[in-house]
């Protein structure tokens, strides 16, 4: 059985225990969301304070240039490459995850479109498990063409391959699954979604810098993610997009703003996309947000996704095995693959009453959170999350259970 002292030997024996010092985690604060709003780098207050107080406060309209603001996304991208088995010029930090998985379904129909043999392909597969915006973005995309195009979900991975049929258009999954932490085989599924004609686009939302993501070994076609979770880039912080360099000079898409012209400070009433990675670009940037992205890129450098991951799965094993050992006899389920190679970085547990322990664990110090239905979610950011953080967050829990102490009748707030 394993013991509090056992946790606290592997903390100190651990490579990546130094980079917790780097996050502002609060005292007495077991943090286990990271999988939803990454903790925050205590260098990015100082770089918030420097943005606005220098930069914009003194420097001004002048920072675009001499604080390089102009070129953050397409530099960022570059940083957080590495990160998805992306290259240099092939990602931009920009917009939202919605906004930027909009601008990719948009130029797989099209890419589709230039070939004769598929352009009556007009149906877009996902899971019906998928987080909800994919589907919506999806759903909205094809009502708003008008052309045919509809959204087929699908129950299981098991019925993909049917799925992609002569009229399959484009595969788009999530890598992880924000629900049960469930991770797909990218190259098996894009593999049988080529073999079928059809598209492979991803949303890397809960993988990337959680898990060992390789775009071009997986021959992906196009890419989106966010980095407020475990890039611990900031609330709403934005997101990005991938575009492999085979596909950048087909690329289109229809939010054709000024920062993805080829010349945007001519301001030429038409639009010419400009070469490149920077035809994902559409309006201007918010500087700020941006700025803090970097903060939590800095401190990925200092480590890899090999190290990352084995930690991540010692993480989420240790919690898996002290649940189940601790809290045996409450009924708890668990929905996360044991299998390493079908697990993310969370753990879900089911709960009769998920929601009111889940509630009941954020007031005593550990905060996960709550999706329908009934799953309580862990996420563990091997960046700043101890094994005595596992330990000491099961035994919470053990002790609401046992004891009972849990509102049913909890009041939900507009973010569970």
């Amino acid at each position: 059985m394993t013991t509090r002292n056992d946790c606290l030997t592997r903390d100190a024996h651990d490579p990546l225990a130094a980079l917790r010092d780097q996050f502002d985690l609060p005292a007495g604060v077991i943090y286990l969301d990271g999988n939803s709003l990454g903790a925050r780098p205590k260098a990015a207050l100082a770089r918030a304070q420097h943005v606005i107080g220098h930069e914009w406060g003194k420097d001004l309209i002048r920072s675009w240039n001499t604080a390089g603001w102009f070129d953050m996304p397409k530099r960022l991208g570059n940083r957080l490459a590495p990160l998805i088995g992306a290259r240099d010029g092939e990602v931009v930090v920009t917009d939202t995850t919605s906004l930027n998985l909009f601008k990719a379904l948009a130029a797989a129909i099209h890419l589709q479109a230039q070939h004769p043999e598929r352009s009556g392909r007009r149906v877009i597969i996902t899971e019906r498990t998928n987080f909800p915006t994919d589907i919506y973005m999806a759903q909205g995309l094809s009502s708003w063409l008008d052309r045919g195009y509809t959204v087929k979900l699908v129950d299981s991975v098991e019925d993909i391959p049917a799925a992609l049929d002569g009229d399959a258009a484009v595969l788009m999954l999530t890598h992880v699954n924000y629900r049960t932490g469930y991770q797909h085989d990218m190259a098996a599924l894009t593999r049988l979604a080529h073999e079928a004609g059809a598209v492979a686009i991803w949303d890397l939302a809960h993988s990337a810098g959680a898990v060992p993501v390789d775009l071009h070994a997986a021959h992906a076609d196009f890419a989106v993610g966010c980095t407020y979770k475990y890039l611990n880039g900031g609330p709403g912080a934005p997101a990005f997009i991938w575009v492999p360099q085979r596909h950048q000079a087909a690329f289109t898409q229809p939010l054709s703003g000024w920062w993805g012209h080829a010349a945007p400070f001519a301001m030429a009433p038409d639009f010419a996309p400009t070469e490149g990675i920077g035809r994902a670009l559409c309006g201007t940037q918010p500087v700020t947000s941006l700025a803090l992205v970097e903060c939590g890129l800095d401190v990925f450098e200092q480590t890899n996704m090999a190290a990352i991951r084995a930690k991540s799965l010692a993480l989420t094993d240790l919690f898996i095995e002290l649940v189940e050992s601790r809290c045996a006899g409450h009924p708890l389920g668990l929905v996360t693959p044991r299998d390493h190679a079908r697990r993310g970085s969370q753990v879900s547990f089911t709960h009769p009453h998920g929601f009111a322990v889940m509630a009941a664990l954020i007031e005593r110090g550990v905060i996960g959170d709550y999706r329908e239905p009934h799953i309580m979610r862990f996420g563990f950011t091997p960046l700043y999350t101890s094994f005595a953080d596992v330990w000491d967050a099961v035994e919470i829990l053990k002790e609401i259970l046992d004891n009972g102490k849990y509102d049913i009748a909890a009041e939900r707030g507009a973010v569970t």
